[in-house]
């Protein structure tokens, strides 16, 4: 948990080789797709829209439900009893306080799926980048631990990976020394299943679909009540868009 004034929130957000488990085929994301016969394409741009009015104090189904998905922070037996420092955070719940009306609001943050990625721009071996249908994602092949995209990220959505890990998911391949982030839960959304957080999110807090769809439910809700992007300013078009903040 982080607690951050509103203001300072809007308008301040902070700008190897992989080590894979016994019998844990890694397999490069970005061809999972290819792999079922189904190129991807730009004709579909997906996003999530996060109602913050929906989020409720105490509340972490998200964060939970990402973590047992991916095998990642308390989903992780190799990281559980890891400095907080260490633990991987693919998604978290930031505070913001407006110091006006006492008001606090609760907001689910992780990867942005930035249309302009930093993240990639600064990757000097291709491991970070985006996929045709607008999903950021690592190439843990690639990634050399370097560390550049988490400096880039304006949004402090990527982990660095200190330690070995075992027992790893077969659809979420991880590695001590590589970097990863919040990927939209790509492997079940190319089996057109919604990501883990939005299923398990109990108040309807969160919508993914088709940005690029008039007809999806994320477009309407986008065209009837409009959204917020986080440091909108910086002109990344993201991927992740807010109401009630």
């Amino acid at each position: 948990m982080q607690g951050i004034s509103r203001r300072n929130f809007l308008k301040t957000s902070s700008a190897g080789i992989a080590v894979i488990a016994p019998g844990v085929s890694l397999i490069t994301v970005a061809q999972a797709k290819q792999t079922a016969n189904e190129p991807v394409t730009d004709k579909v741009r997906w996003g999530m829209l996060i109602d913050t009015n929906k989020c409720a104090k105490g509340c972490d189904d998200c964060v939970s439900a990402c973590q047992q998905e991916h095998g990642w922070g308390s989903g992780s037996e190799d990281e559980k009893n890891s400095d907080q420092e260490q633990k991987a955070q693919w998604v978290r719940i930031v505070k913001v306080r407006d110091n006006s009306t006492k008001h606090e609001t609760r907001i689910p943050m992780m990867c942005q799926h930035c249309e302009f990625p930093p993240c990639a721009d600064v990757c000097p071996t291709g491991a970070s980048f985006k996929r045709a249908d607008g999903i950021v994602l690592v190439d843990k092949h690639r990634c050399i631990g370097c560390r550049y995209c988490m400096m880039a990220c304006p949004y402090k959505a990527r982990s660095y990976i200190h330690e070995s890990l075992h027992d790893q998911k077969a659809h979420t391949p991880r590695g001590k020394g590589t970097v990863e982030s919040c990927n939209f839960c790509v492997h079940r959304v190319d089996n057109d299943e919604k990501p883990a957080c939005v299923e398990k999110c109990q108040r309807g807090a969160m919508i993914f679909g088709d940005l690029h769809d008039p007809d999806s439910k994320i477009s309407m809700q986008l065209k009837k009540y409009g959204a917020t992007q986080i440091r909108a300013d910086f002109g990344l078009n993201l991927g992740v868009r807010y109401r009630g903040i």
